[in-house]
Parts: structure tokens; sequence; C-alpha cells
């Protein structure tokens, strides 16, 4: 484990301090947390970039021709109420 002295701003270390206490963790433990879930966003937002730049429309439609012409099952559709009334 690495030490790493860090400045920030009173407002921030006051907001971090008193999350960190309803949360149950330390400031350290926050940080360290906050940092790794920034990383794991930029290395997907680069990865998906990466998968998008080898797409292929020729290969992305080959495949979709396999599907077919097949209707979800009765129990799969899903009325438009439904959804709104989970996003509430």
């Amino acid at each position: 484990m690495s030490t790493v002295s860090l400045r920030i701003p009173n407002f921030l270390h006051k907001e971090v301090k008193e999350i960190a206490k309803h949360e149950g963790i330390s400031i350290n433990h926050f940080i360290s947390t906050a940092l790794a879930e920034k990383l794991s966003a930029l290395k997907t937002e680069e990865y998906l970039e990466n998968r998008a730049n080898r797409a292929s429309r020729d290969k992305f439609e080959a495949a979709l021709s396999k599907v077919g012409n097949n209707h979800p099952l009765d129990e799969d559709d899903v009325e438009l109420s439904q959804l709104t009334k989970k996003s509430s």
C-alpha cells in the first residue's frame, strides 16, 4: 500500500468527513473507493471506444438477420405504464 499526501479544499474535506462518518468508513476508504470508481469509469469508456472502433456494420446486420422476426413472449411484454411506475 502507498501513502499519498493530498491537498484538497476545506469544503471537500468537510463533505468527505461527514459522508464517511455517515457511511461508517474512514476518509481514506472513502477516497480510495471514489478513486477506484473514477478509474473504472475511465477504463470502461476507453474500452467501449476501442470496441466501437472495431465494430462492423456488415457483421452486425449478418448477426441480426439470423434472429428472424421473433416477437417477445407474452410474459416478457411490458406496458409503458409499468415502465413509468418503476422509474418514479
